[in-house]
């Protein structure tokens, strides 16, 4: 197997293209740049050492296909002026913990079933000192009927279920008025299609275009009651 140095991937990363989206956040990007690399370089030691976060094959464009793919619309998160965020399907903590880090939102409760993944979840939490992050070990289809129903603002969920399904239950935890984004690729326009039920309780508020390939996250509002 072959050994990889993190120090050495990090170090190859054109960290200089995030600075324009860090400063839409109105955040140093020094200070910034320096949370994420430290983010990054956890993400690589439990990826080499313990269990899979990223495919191997994404090792050597981390940043490009997984820090700033997070980071990139985190303007637009917080324009919408959501403050308390569910994260669906955290997996490796793309893309909550990127925008916990840069300030968006006061609390996340980030939801992943898999518990070798929230175990490094939780790890990144309390070595990088992230306040406001809750970390839940389960499918978000099991908080159904607890305290979690209709107590978020904001939804995010990347790389997960097809839209139509995710914003069903999407619908379930955030308050009427509130929003969602997902993070979609080539099949966005056959998804929005394929399951028209949720334009019964959302309305569709655009797409942002991300990173340099066909990435997008589509924006959603829930219709007040």
């Amino acid at each position: 197997m072959r050994v990889v140095d993190p120090d050495k991937v990090i170090g190859r990363q054109d960290w200089g293209a995030l600075v324009p989206h860090l400063l839409k956040l109105e955040v140093d990007p020094n200070a910034a740049t320096a949370r994420l690399r430290a983010f990054t370089r956890l993400l690589l030691e439990w990826n080499f050492g313990i269990s899979n976060l990223i495919s191997r094959h994404d090792v050597d464009r981390v940043l490009d296909r997984h820090i700033r793919e997070s980071v990139e619309p985190g303007h637009w998160l917080k324009s919408s002026g959501a403050k308390r965020w569910m994260d669906l399907g955290t997996g490796g903590g793309f893309p909550a913990l990127p925008l916990a880090l840069l300030g968006v939102g006061t609390s996340w409760t980030l939801v992943e079933s898999r518990r070798n993944k929230t175990l490094f979840v939780r790890k990144v939490i309390q070595d990088l000192a992230i306040p406001g992050l809750d970390v839940i070990t389960d499918r978000l289809e099991n908080l159904l009927g607890t305290e979690h129903e209709q107590a978020y603002d904001g939804f995010t969920s990347r790389a997960t279920m097809t839209l139509g399904p995710t914003l069903a239950l999407a619908r379930e935890f955030v308050k009427p008025g509130g929003v969602a984004f997902l993070w979609k690729g080539s099949q966005r326009e056959r998804e929005m299609a394929e399951n028209p039920e949720w334009q019964e309780h959302w309305s569709f508020e655009g797409l942002l275009g991300i990173g340099s390939g066909q990435s997008v996250v589509a924006r959603f509002k829930r219709f007040p009651i």
